[in-house]
């Protein structure tokens, strides 16, 4: 019994909502694989299989086949946006996995089994996770633009090439012309859907499709895809976006890292307070980065670095690494760029106090003698013992 209290104590807070959500991610990705993966061995087998196999056309059971294939793709999309904590990658998911299980329903084959019965298990999962998943979508008015002109230019491309279907060889039906539109936008262009030679309409409106569909290509990928690959770049290598950058308001700058900077930046992290950490040490921004903190890699004592951290913009400023030479010149020039923001620094020898207040910090706190009045007042009975417990980490 003491073991398992043990095991219990051992564990995050927060076990259960980490628990429900990976298994939703987890499952998600498994309806996904199932997906792709039963419609490739589909599309290739003529085995029908289950109780609706001999009411099923063969064209339907086919195209199950092919349409499974993109659902699991889909499906891959939305378990990422799962696995960041997004809404619409819980609606996307909630949406496609009924999807998933109809798809393996209507392919009538055995080895559609595994997929429908895991988007039903995944079903009820989701549905109990429903509130762990709250983070909303950002998208900037470029990335919306966009994606509204990549399907502005599809529509087009479809309604265009149906309504002049008559002036084209290969369009009989819409699927006819939304296909001709995506492989002309796309530059695949098979050959087999082509202009009448004798209509300048028809001419004139592929040469549109495809100069208007290629434009909205690229734009789309270069604004839709291109931050999602700058984010992780800069995820990487521990730095902030342009665009992130610019947002900061009212936010608390840690300047410099060290082991004094550890319990503050877990500190602020918990009370869900907006700051960011500028240091040098280019061995704990990834780190920083990989628990969603904000940092810039950068020295803090310089000007350039503070200024992109919008310095001026910040409510408060805090210094505290275990080295008050460099805290100094921090604090020198964090006073220089913003002299209304107050700075509260810590002195790791407290003989350093006076000097670090000369620098231009408002408070400076000496941990030593702090944690010296707090042992001295807990041994005479004094009531701090939640500070301590807290200060010392037994809770």
């Amino acid at each position: 019994m003491a073991e398992v209290r043990a095991w219990q104590e051992r564990l995050p807070d927060n076990w259960r909502r980490i628990l429900s959500t990976r298994a939703a991610v987890a499952l998600a990705l498994i309806v996904a694989l199932l997906s792709v993966a039963t419609a490739i061995v589909n599309i290739g087998t003529d085995v029908v299989y289950g109780p609706l196999a001999p009411f099923l056309p063969d064209a339907v059971q086919d195209a199950a086949g092919f349409t499974g294939a993109l659902t699991g793709f889909m499906m891959v999309g939305s378990a990422l946006a799962l696995r960041r904590g997004l809404r619409v990658g819980w609606w996307a998911t909630f949406l496609l996995l009924p999807l998933t299980a109809a798809q393996g329903l209507l392919q009538a084959s055995q080895y559609s089994l595994p997929l429908i019965v895991v988007s039903l298990v995944a079903m009820p999962v989701l549905l109990i996770s429903r509130k762990r998943f709250t983070k909303s979508l950002e998208l900037s008015t470029t990335q919306m633009a966009a994606g509204s002109a990549l399907l502005g230019v599809q529509l087009y491309g479809t309604i265009g090439g149906y309504a002049l279907r008559d002036h084209f060889e290969g369009i009989d039906s819409i699927l006819d012309a939304f296909y001709f539109t995506l492989i002309t936008s796309s530059t695949v262009g098979y050959g087999d859907i082509t202009p009448d030679a004798e209509s300048t309409e028809a001419l004139l409106f592929t040469m549109s499709v495809l100069v208007l569909g290629v434009a909205s290509f690229g734009i789309a990928i270069g604004a839709l895809v291109g931050p999602a690959i700058q984010a992780r770049i800069t995820k990487t290598l521990g730095k902030m976006t342009d665009s992130q950058l610019e947002l900061l308001e009212d936010h608390i700058l840690v300047l410099g890292y060290g082991e004094l900077t550890e319990p503050i930046v877990d500190e602020l992290a918990a009370s869900n307070q907006e700051f960011v950490v500028v240091t040098n040490n280019r061995d704990v921004a990834p780190a920083l980065s990989d628990r969603e903190i904000p940092v810039i890699t950068a020295d803090p004592s310089d000007k350039e670095p503070l200024r992109r951290a919008k310095i001026e913009r910040a409510s408060a400023i805090l210094v505290a690494t275990n080295h008050d030479a460099e805290d100094a010149l921090t604090i020198l020039t964090a006073h220089q760029l913003a002299p209304e923001s107050r700075i509260v620094a810590a002195a790791t020898d407290r003989e350093n106090t006076e000097k670090l207040e000369r620098a231009g910090a408002d408070t400076v706190i000496s941990p030593s003698v702090l944690g010296g009045h707090l042992l001295v007042r807990s041994a005479l009975g004094s009531d701090d013992s939640e500070l301590i417990d807290r200060i010392i980490g037994d809770r």
